[in-house]
């Protein structure tokens, strides 16, 4: 006899609780998103219709994913896809995840006085997920996204299309580089900032995410280093440069921003409290 969906549900929590399962503080939210995935219906489908009976097939399809979430593949890399901003992203183990915490340098970036038509660079796009939001708010602008790897962009730009956002161009190549002669007024970038010898990089789910996209150097600021140098003669003057970082590097970017010229410089921080994006306006004429 067929299962029901608050029977899938209490047993897809009780598996994913189990201790030889990888530890997650959301396991009910992991089930509900993975049925209402396999059943392509919203989650409030679920709580109208707990009763309700899932056929074999289903069944069988939740079995497996909750199987693959029991070994900490994350829930984004299961169902393939992401929300984000406004956004619904696809999402392959090509691409970091986004995370909520990102949104942030999204809004800050929309708060600064730029012209109409504004050139605006996201460095190491990854899904796209900030240029495509940037892009959503901003029609006007014109939006470059970049990244060293041909399979991210790929991902980028099926989410492009997959979106109807049209004002994005995809661009190959390491940072600053990747722009060639392009003078944007703001450059926004999430890069990887994980110490290489972080424990998190091989015990937690963040194992399944590219680790290109995720460490950085003995201090997690190499590649954050690299964008900070180069964008002093890439950026229009008084142009501006928003970087997400850990919640430890605050003081640390702060310190290189104002190495390398830049006024303005500030931290905000996350809904958690803690710093996450600092920024700094170019003074240098370059």
């Amino acid at each position: 006899m067929s299962t029901t969906i608050h029977e899938l549900l209490t047993a897809a929590v009780k598996q994913l609780n189990d201790p030889l399962a990888l530890s997650s503080d959301t396991v009910r939210l992991d089930a509900e998103l993975l049925l209402s995935h396999v059943l392509k219906k919203p989650r409030s489908y679920l709580f109208t219709w707990p009763d309700k009976r899932v056929s074999t097939a289903d069944t069988a399809a939740f079995h497996h994913c909750i199987g693959q979430r029991a070994t900490g593949l994350p829930v984004a890399y299961i169902t393939g896809k992401k929300a984000f901003w406004d956004l619904n992203l696809q999402v392959t183990p090509n691409v970091l995840i986004p995370r909520p915490d990102t949104e942030l340098i999204v809004e800050l970036a929309l708060t600064k006085k730029l012209p109409d038509n504004a050139v605006v660079a996201d460095l190491g796009t990854g899904t796209g997920a900030i240029a495509l939001a940037l892009a959503r708010e901003r029609p006007n602008w014109q939006i470059y996204a970049t990244d060293n790897s041909m399979k991210a962009l790929a991902v980028a730009a099926t989410n492009a299309k997959a979106n109807n956002i049209d004002n994005v161009t995809f661009l190959s190549g390491s940072w600053c580089y990747a722009l060639g002669g392009l003078r944007p007024h703001i450059i926004v970038t999430n890069p990887p900032y994980i110490r290489q010898s972080d424990y998190h990089l091989q015990q937690t789910e963040i194992r399944f995410e590219p680790l290109s996209a995720l460490a950085s150097g003995d201090d997690g600021l190499h590649d954050i280093r690299q964008i900070i140098s180069q964008s002093v003669n890439k950026l229009m003057p008084s142009g501006w440069l928003l970087i997400e970082h850990a919640f430890d590097q605050g003081k640390a970017v702060i310190n290189l921003l104002n190495l390398h010229g830049y006024s303005m410089v500030s931290t905000a921080k996350d809904l958690a409290g803690h710093d996450r994006v600092t920024m700094g306006r170019i003074t240098l004429c370059s």
